[in-house]
This record gives structure tokens, C-alpha cells and sequence, in this order.
């Protein structure tokens, strides 16, 4: 935490670049690179969410053609549906939390339970044995 409020006081962070899984070999999670000036505090932050449209790894690297868009729009910082900007007023002070949460995208609905999973099945079987009693009863 201290290390982003220091970085976003004496730093100029322009850009982030979300990158997804994959891009780079043996790191197993999502990369996220940071662009910033040093000498300037942060005012706004823009953010692009790479998506090449296909897996990445090994085999199937990240390439030129895949960084076009977020080169042409870094130039204007331009907002869409994949890149928006945050106004450092807006960054949690408290934790400087600069996570990737594209504001296009909707939300993820919240997982259920194993507990939940299991309601929801014996609800759907005993919902399904009624309509079987009632089937069974016009024949």
C-alpha cells in the first residue's frame, strides 16, 4: 500500500495496461503493467483491458497485431469498451487500490455455495417427482 500512495504522489501513472493470463510463460495469473512518468503526481489514470480474443501461451504468444489497438487509443487515452479513465480522487485513499474493474463489463454474479448447489438440486428433483406424479396420473 505504501508503495502505490508513493507511486501515485510522485509519479505521474497514466496508464494501465490489464493484460490477460498467459501473457507471459510460468506466471499463472494475470499481468498488469504500470506506464508512468516519474516528477509529476497522478491526476487520472487510464486504464485498457487486453483481450486478443484468443489463449496465450507458449505456442501462442502475445504479438504485435494483438497491441494495436491499445498503442493507436494510449495516443488520446481514448475511453471504450475496453479502456476508461479514474481520476486519482477517485482511488480508494485508504488502500490505493488500483485494481482492473472495467466499468463496461457487468459485474460476475456472486458464486453459490456447495450448500446452495445442493438446495437448488433437490428443489429441481422434487419439483421434477411432482410433475412426473402429475404426468403419470393422466395416463
Amino acid at each position: 500500500m505504501e508503495l502505490r500512495r508513493e507511486l501515485l504522489a510522485s509519479c505521474n501513472l497514466h496508464t494501465v495496461l490489464d493484460c490477460p493470463s498467459g501473457t507471459f510463460q510460468g506466471a499463472g495469473v494475470k499481468t498488469v503493467v504500470l506506464f508512468f512518468d516519474k516528477g509529476a503526481p497522478t491526476r487520472k489514470i487510464w486504464y485498457y483491458q487486453l483481450d486478443p480474443g484468443r489463449s496465450l501461451g507458449k505456442t501462442n504468444p502475445l504479438n504485435d497485431a494483438d497491441l494495436a489497438e491499445f498503442v493507436a487509443l494510449q495516443k488520446t487515452k481514448a475511453g471504450g469498451e475496453k479502456s476508461w479513465t479514474v481520476s486519482v480522487a477517485d482511488v480508494d485513499a485508504s488502500t490505493c487500490d488500483l485494481s482492473v474493474k472495467n466499468p463496461h463489463m457487468p459485474e460476475a454474479a456472486p458464486q453459490r455455495t456447495p450448500q446452495q448447489i445442493i438446495d437448488d438440486m433437490l428443489a429441481r428433483d422434487a419439483e421434477t417427482s411432482t410433475l412426473l406424479a402429475q404426468v403419470r396420473g393422466m395416463l
